[in-house]
């Protein structure tokens, strides 16, 4: 009697999914839309723009007419710019800790470094973005005030006194953030933040002045001295080299740094 084998059926390969990965351009979209979707972070987008329309008005109300000109507003607008944008900078990065979304992000994106480069893309970007728009409203109080004062309109800040003050605004954004990196909590990376703008140039500016062995050292040192070249509109060859040697200091070696024990720490 002969017996039947039946063979078994064959089994099918597994399919091997693979993923696209997820764009830069989708991670900063979300990135840009967390600092706006909380009351703190959109009353403090908005405080760029009242601030620079109380600044303007100020400067009608209160700057002599002979005085009534684009630097005045520029000048009037920047000083608040200068101190708002940079904490937005840090309080982009800082949240995610202060807040604890970091768990959440991460586990949605492991890759940490390419949602912090989103994060500093987007910091970038918004302050750009505010600083044209603090500009175009210093340019319509520049044109009101002149008209109300009866004075000729003037436009005496260049093309490119601008461009650096723009650049110097972006750099004081990326201290900002780069603070927000290293120091992982919005508290103390406000208080990071100024000591970096206060204490520390005050600091140097002592030694400065009194002390004569690093008096030639101060611009090499000193981030707020060479960034403060940018503010003046002609910065020299020399300038540019004190900014390069102070960023590389206090900006690029500790994002490097704080980038590192990103990627390595435990998030909680």
């Amino acid at each position: 009697m002969s017996t039947l084998t039946q063979a078994a059926p064959a089994t099918p390969a597994a399919r091997e999914t693979t993923y696209a990965p997820i764009p830069l351009s989708r991670i900063m979209r979300v990135e840009l839309i967390k600092m706006f979707d909380t009351r703190s972070g959109f009353w403090l987008m908005a405080s760029i723009g009242i601030a620079a329309v109380l600044a303007t008005a100020a400067t009608i109300i209160f700057a002599p007419e002979s005085e009534l000109d684009y630097e005045a507003f520029a000048t009037a607008i920047g000083f608040p710019i200068a101190i708002i944008l940079p904490i937005v900078g840090l309080l982009s990065v800082s949240s995610e800790w202060s807040q604890r979304t970091g768990l959440t992000t991460f586990t949605l994106l492991p890759n940490r470094s390419r949602v912090i480069n989103a994060k500093l893309l987007v910091a970038v970007g918004v302050g750009v973005v505010s600083m044209f728009l603090a500009m175009a409203i210093g340019a319509v109080g520049n044109i009101v005030g002149t008209a109300i004062a009866g004075v000729d309109t003037t436009w005496n800040v260049s093309a490119k006194e601008l461009s650096l003050i723009v650049l110097a605004n972006v750099l004081g954004m990326l201290i900002g953030s780069m603070l927000g990196v290293v120091i992982r909590n919005s508290a103390g990376a406000i208080v990071g933040y100024f000591v970096y703008n206060a204490l520390l140039p005050t600091l140097f500016m002592t030694l400065g002045n009194l002390q004569d062995w690093f008096h030639d050292l101060w611009p090499w040192v000193d981030f707020a001295y060479a960034q403060g070249a940018l503010f003046e509109g002609d910065p020299s060859g020399q300038d540019w080299a004190h900014l390069a040697v102070t960023t590389t200091i206090w900006l690029v070696l500790p994002l490097v740094v704080g980038l590192f024990v990103i990627r390595k720490s435990e998030v909680k």
